[in-house]
């Protein structure tokens, strides 16, 4: 009798435990995350370390490479170029980074006008750009204070309006390419001598070898 009892009130038990599982889950809906990554990407990160790679932008138009000599930012750059050596920061743990002359220190900004301009701090939003991975593999990058304005540059090398440029566009698109720079030895003769083979006088072993053999 006593367990006839009981198993309504379990029974009752488990239903509203069921019940409140579906009431708490319907006040409290799965999180977005896509929407936590936009939210994160599109803030400074003040805590983590700073990841910094050197790289040349390889421009689509111009066939040369950007370039930052003070305040002029120009794509018309040889390759190895101590001007188109760049310095690449993070800004978040996402895809913004700050875009650094190595050799001027001065940073590639955009001013209101969509004009790319070298700045010798790169705090200011205007400043950081959104790497944007194409599907033919360029490389496009977006303004983070102008969305809608990417760096680029026509024909000759010269910076393009940002306000007329679209990611589609081959003025926007850009190749990674890795600085090759000067040759580690400062003259072709002296990097010839780190290759010299060092002769030695023959030993006997080597003469008996060196005898030619007679014809049987």
């Amino acid at each position: 009798m006593g367990a006839a009892r009981l198993l309504p009130n379990l029974t009752l038990c488990v239903q509203l435990l069921i019940l409140c599982c579906q009431t708490q889950g319907e006040n409290h809906p799965s999180p977005n995350f896509n929407q936590y990554v936009r939210d994160q990407g599109a803030m400074t990160d003040q805590l983590s370390r700073r990841q910094i790679r050197e790289y040349q932008l390889y421009s689509r138009t111009s066939g040369k490479h950007v370039q930052v000599t003070g305040r002029r930012i120009s794509a018309t750059a040889e390759d190895g170029n101590k001007f188109a050596k760049l310095i690449v920061e993070t800004d978040t743990f996402g895809s913004r980074v700050r875009i650094k002359g190595a050799e001027s220190e001065k940073y590639i900004c955009m001013n209101k006008r969509g004009k790319l301009i070298g700045k010798p701090s790169g705090k200011s939003k205007d400043c950081v750009f959104t790497e944007i991975v194409l599907e033919n593999n360029y490389t496009a990058f977006q303004n983070a204070r102008h969305e809608g304005w990417f760096m680029a540059f026509t024909r000759q090398g010269r910076p393009r309006q940002a306000s007329r440029s679209r990611q589609n566009q081959r003025e926007a698109h850009f190749i990674k390419r890795l600085y090759q720079g000067q040759l580690p030895f400062p003259n072709h003769a002296e990097r010839q001598k780190q290759f010299e083979f060092v002769g030695s006088a023959p030993t006997r072993r080597t003469k008996r070898t060196r005898r030619p053999q007679p014809v049987t």
